[in-house]
């Protein structure tokens, strides 16, 4: 679960970095607009990715290191 969130979440901050810089947003040209529901679909996934990847601050070192 750990590595699939972290995939995600560089995913948007990829799509992020496009935005910031060309002005281009990766997802919604891919499904049909910012507004479209697969876009928004994708956004909130990526957002809960993010979310979860939050944990990973407040986890101890040594169970991390332990896995």
């Amino acid at each position: 679960m750990d590595t699939i969130a972290l995939i995600l979440s560089i995913i948007g901050c990829l799509n992020w970095g496009l935005v910031g810089i060309f002005q281009f947003d990766l997802v919604a040209w891919l499904f049909g607009g910012a507004g479209s529901l697969f876009s928004r679909l994708v956004y909130t996934i990526v957002g809960l990715a993010g979310l979860w990847c939050i944990s990973f601050l407040f986890r101890r070192k040594d169970m991390v290191e332990g896995e």
